[in-house]
């Protein structure tokens, strides 16, 4: 039903929108009339991107893709993989059925995904989440199909808060057990960048970008986090570089009891 993209800009980045096109185009012509929609999300779709983004995607299809189907999308992602660019590797989305994504998703269903960085096709649940379901119909930039409104309903600020709070919770027990690790330069700034990412959440009852809620943080939180922000912040230039260095040991012990506080406050904006 819906051919090509719609848009033939749909960023600033002449080599990405040539990317993109080849995504939708390569997509379409393995999923034939199974593809609904695709839409550009996250730090695109909400503003903040920079060189070092990586690209959220998201394809609307009929219905679970069958495993049959599988290999040849899996060879799409690793033919853009192998392009000479930047946004070639950073690609990562989901290929959503229309009736999962349309409402929230309580069991939270694995969908076809791929991680950025990756060659592979898996299943998870990493997209299957209210916020991406925000981001998409509020934000998102439709590359082909419907806009993403006719598609996704509504999800309000109250549910939406409560979906975030509960993963600061979750996710600052993963770090504080080590199940998630953040003692390198990439996830320990990124951790506290999410934190103030999140608490603006709670705050505003939106989904906004990275910059957006560091520059909250720096103005909203207690001055002693100024610091800690600011140096997370500054690293994120040729952030995934930094994955095998160590983060430095001060500013891991800060980053715990920033969560901590986080959590503190979080509960706090919860509740307003």
């Amino acid at each position: 039903m819906y051919f090509s993209m719609t848009l033939s800009q749909p960023t600033p980045d002449p080599q990405l929108n040539a990317i993109l096109h080849q995504l939708v185009t390569s997509v379409r012509e393995v999923l034939g009339e199974r593809l609904v929609a695709a839409y550009l999300q996250g730090s695109f779709a909400t503003g903040g991107w920079d060189r070092n983004s990586d690209v959220d995607f998201l394809f609307v299809v009929e219905e679970d893709l069958p495993e049959t189907l599988l290999p040849r999308l899996q060879d799409v992602h690793v033919q853009i993989y192998e392009i000479e660019s930047y946004w070639a590797k950073h690609l990562e989305g989901s290929y959503f059925p229309r009736e999962w994504l349309k409402s929230p998703d309580p069991s939270c269903r694995p969908i076809v995904y791929i991680d950025n960085g990756s060659r592979e096709l898996v299943r998870s649940a990493h997209d299957n989440t209210l916020v991406v379901r925000w981001v998409v119909r509020e934000c998102g930039i439709t590359l082909a199909g419907p806009p993403p409104t006719a598609l996704i309903d509504p999800v309000s600020a109250d549910d939406l808060r409560r979906e975030v709070f509960n993963t600061m919770r979750d996710w600052g027990q993963e770090i504080r057990t080590h199940q998630y690790q953040i003692n390198n330069r990439w996830a320990q700034p990124f951790a506290v960048i999410s934190y103030c990412r999140m608490l603006h959440t709670l705050h505003t009852g939106r989904v906004d970008s990275k910059p957006a809620g560091v520059r909250w943080g720096l103005t909203n939180l207690d001055p002693r986090w100024a610091g800690l922000i600011q140096r997370a912040w500054n690293e994120r230039p040729d952030q995934y570089l930094k994955v095998h260095l160590p983060a430095d040991p001060g500013d891991l012990a800060q980053t715990l009891e920033f969560i901590e506080d986080a959590l503190a406050l979080g509960e706090t904006l919860l509740d307003l």
